[in-house]
Order: structure tokens, then C-alpha cells, then sequence
């Protein structure tokens, strides 16, 4: 355990770049969004002052409507040095953009929960300011998602692009990706840089990554204007695990508001809001699992992932609902036990599109396994979460820090030193 802590350690020491940590230091060199979050959890086990300070340097280039961007660019690297680079999202150029380049869209709203965590680790005067600070501005995030990005008006948000949902490609965007028109030869104009640090069998394909170049520049024509969406936006989809975020964010925030002194009352209401909409909507009572709604078709998505069991970190969830969540996460399709043999999948082990490198389409992650194990922990299931915490520590002390792992060997792929592997490790090994 104290070697997995120093390696955890050692790994967002040499991912912190000045005020905040990068992900990785070859394929991801800015600033992502909900992997800040993540990171600041476990950096509040070592150093809470990096973690408030990840949070502030994110939340400063939250734009005016309130949506916190997925990427925020750091301008001392070179044009080119990442694709897609602050001159493809062009957000200095748009109203209400901040000062710092950005992309435009976001990212599951995992913020106040990291907030709520780091504080409630150290709850100093120092932190409590730190919450006075950041409320005003997770506030405004939940306004905007919760407000303009409720296309489907029926109280849940929308995603606007794969990336939003953090699974880029997880098999749950099939559907909705299939009628985005797209031609991979366009993707000759432009030089990706994952492929150039790993292996292009574990990444997005280039069709994929055309449809995400077409899906961005409709959303950046209209200047990344919310209002029109539902009328000539591409890709629009409520997603499990990003409204099961939100709800949660509003639980985090009840509990930070009795810190800074504001009302918990609306944010408690809102939550409840929140989880009957994601219930309502998103519930397949079928297959007992949570699925992506495609507004598009206004049809649950057919494909069995890992987004399903998301709405477990939800602590209002119905009992049937965690229930049926818990059956779905111990079936042979994701294997959740008091005693593991694999790591918990991306995606259903047992479907004839399971891939076990490709990315989301099946590999084990540490934050999709972290965010289940929060979950057994909010209902009580301490026997399946002792599991996954094994599980877990498994991934790392065979595979390393890195960004994802085989499902079934536990090898580690993608990017060798992956700051949210790193911090989520220090955490869950905290709660041991």
C-alpha cells in the first residue's frame, strides 16, 4: 500500500504544471475539466492546497452563460501541439467566452461533489473560504445545465457531443453518431495527436473523430449558442452518468451551502428533481439498467455500458432502482462481487462489440470504477464496494498509473502516468 501511495504521489507531482495538473504529459498537455475534479479528490489527501487551487485555476475560465469548458489551453505550448488546439474551438472570439482560450463545450458537472470531498478532508478556515470562493461559480455551472441545456424539457440535460459525457467513444454513442454525416478522409487535413503517443487500435477511429470534427463545427457555427438546438444540432442525447452527476452536484451543494452560510433548501429540491426526471427518463424497467435517451429519435439507446450503473451514486435512487442497478452490475456483464476476478468493463462483456482496448468499448478505468464504488458506499453495499476497492488497487499494482487497463489482464494502456488514475488511487486507498 505505501508503494502504490508513493508511485500515486510521485505521478501528480510530475503531472503539475504551475496552477494546475495536466492529465498526462504526452497525450493530454492543458487543463481537462472533470479530470481536475477528479484529481484535486486525491490531491486533498497530500497536497489540499493544489487541490483548491485546480479548482479556482478551472472555474476562471468558466464562461459568462456559466458552462465550465472541457479543455482550458495552456498558451505557453505550441499551435499544434494538441488536436484539437484552441485555434479549431475559436472560443476568443466568441461572446462570452473568457479570456483564456478554451474549448466549448463540457464535461459531467463532478465539481461540487470534489469540492465537498476535499474539503470535508481538511475543513479548515483556509477551505471554507475556498467553498465561498467556488460556490457562487458551481452555482452557475448547475444553472446552465440544468437551464439551457434542458433541450428535451423534461428536467434532465443534454449532452451536445460524445466528449461531454467523458466516454468518448463508448458504444452507447453508436446509434446516435451513426446519422452524424461524416467522411474519415477528412480527417487528411488534420494531424491527430493521441495516435502519436498510443496505439491507434486502442484509440477513436478516424470515421469517429470526422463525426466529432462535423459535430464541433456545428455547434461552433451558431457560436455555441444553446437556444436553437433542437432544431439543427447533430447530436443530442440526455446521458446517464452526466445527469446522475448533476444530481448529485446539487447534494453537494445542500451540504456546502450550511458551510458558507446559503440555503441548502433549493438544492436538496432540485436534487429530488433531478433523480425522478433520470428515473422517468433514462429507467429501462426491461433490462432493470439506465440508458442514454437520443432526443434525436426520442428512443432509449440500445447498448449496455458502464453509463448504466452511474445513477448508483445518486443517495435519493429509489430502492427498485438500486436494486435493479446492483443485478445489472453483477451480472456476467460487468462482474461486480464481494470478490472480483476482472475488473469492472466499460461496456458489456458479453455483447459482440465489446473491445477490450479500444478506449471506452470495454477497457477497465479508475474513475468509472471509482464513481461505482462511491456509490455501493452512499447505499450501503460495503461488501460489493470492499470488492471493487481490490479490484481497483489490482488495476494499479499490476498495470501502473495508467489511463485505462485490459479488462481481463489488467495491463495498463494508454498514457503510462494518468493524473485522475493517480488521485483516485490516493483516495480509495485513504477509505481502506
Amino acid at each position: 500500500m505505501a508503494e502504490l501511495r508513493r508511485l500515486a504521489v510521485a505521478t501528480l507531482d510530475a503531472n503539475w504544471e504551475h496552477d494546475h495538473t495536466v492529465p498526462s504529459r504526452t497525450l493530454y498537455p492543458h487543463q481537462w475539466s472533470w479530470d481536475s475534479a477528479f484529481i484535486a479528490i486525491g490531491s486533498a489527501h497530500v497536497r489540499p492546497d493544489r487541490a483548491w487551487r485546480e479548482l479556482h485555476t478551472l472555474f476562471a475560465a468558466q464562461w459568462a452563460d456559466g458552462r465550465v469548458p472541457h479543455i482550458v489551453f495552456n498558451p505557453a505550448l505550441r499551435v499544434g501541439s494538441y488536436f484539437p488546439g484552441p485555434e479549431f474551438w475559436g472560443s476568443v472570439a466568441v461572446d462570452g467566452g473568457p479570456a483564456a482560450a478554451t474549448s466549448g463545450i463540457v464535461q459531467p458537472p463532478v465539481h461540487a461533489q470534489a469540492a465537498w470531498l476535499v474539503h470535508r478532508r481538511a475543513p479548515a478556515e483556509a477551505s471554507r473560504e475556498a467553498l465561498r470562493r467556488l460556490y457562487p461559480r458551481l452555482v452557475a455551472q448547475q444553472r446552465y445545465l440544468t437551464g439551457r441545456r434542458d433541450v428535451g424539457g423534461a428536467g434532465l440535460a443534454c449532452i451536445v457531443h460524445p466528449w461531454e459525457s467523458g466516454l468518448d467513444n463508448s458504444p452507447a454513442w453508436d446509434a446516435p453518431m451513426d446519422v452524424v454525416p461524416a467522411d474519415a478522409a477528412v480527417m487528411r487535413a488534420y494531424r491527430r495527436h493521441d495516435t502519436a503517443h498510443a496505439d491507434a487500435a486502442h484509440r477513436p477511429t478516424d470515421l469517429d473523430y470526422a463525426r466529432y470534427v462535423a459535430i464541433v463545427d456545428s455547434y461552433r457555427a451558431h457560436s455555441y449558442r444553446d437556444d436553437t438546438l433542437a432544431g439543427r444540432h447533430p447530436f443530442l442525447v440526455e446521458c446517464p452518468l452526466f445527469n446522475a452527476a448533476l444530481g448529485a452536484a446539487e447534494h453537494a451543494l445542500a451540504r456546502i451551502a450550511t458551510v458558507v452560510g446559503a440555503d441548502p433548501g433549493p438544492h436538496r429540491e432540485r436534487a429530488a428533481r433531478i433523480t425522478e426526471a433520470l428515473v422517468r427518463r433514462l429507467y429501462d424497467p426491461g433490462t432493470g439498467t439506465f440508458r442514454p435517451r437520443d432526443l434525436r429519435t426520442d428512443r432509449l439507446v440500445p447498448a449496455r455500458t458502464v453509463l448504466g450503473l452511474m445513477p448508483l451514486i445518486l443517495p435519493d435512487l429509489p430502492a427498485r432502482q438500486v436494486e435493479a442497478v446492483l443485478v445489472e452490475a453483477c451480472s456476467p456483464r460487468f462482474g461486480l462481487a464481494s470478490r472480483m476476478e476482472r475488473p469492472l468493463p466499460t461496456h458489456d462483456r458479453t455483447a459482440p462489440d465489446f473491445e477490450p482496448l479500444r478506449y471506452w468499448r470495454g477497457p477497465a478505468w479508475m474513475n468509472t470504477s471509482w464513481l461505482l464504488w462511491r456509490g455501493l458506499l452512499t447505499h450501503g453495499r460495503r461488501d460489493l464496494a470492499a470488492g471493487l476497492r481490490e479490484s481497483m488497487l489490482e488495476l494499479v499494482a499490476t498495470g501502473g498509473c495508467h489511463e485505462y487497463f485490459h479488462p481481463d489482464t489488467r495491463a495498463g494502456l494508454g498514457s503510462a502516468a494518468f493524473s485522475w488514475t493517480a488521485s483516485l488511487l490516493l483516495d480509495t486507498l485513504a477509505e481502506g
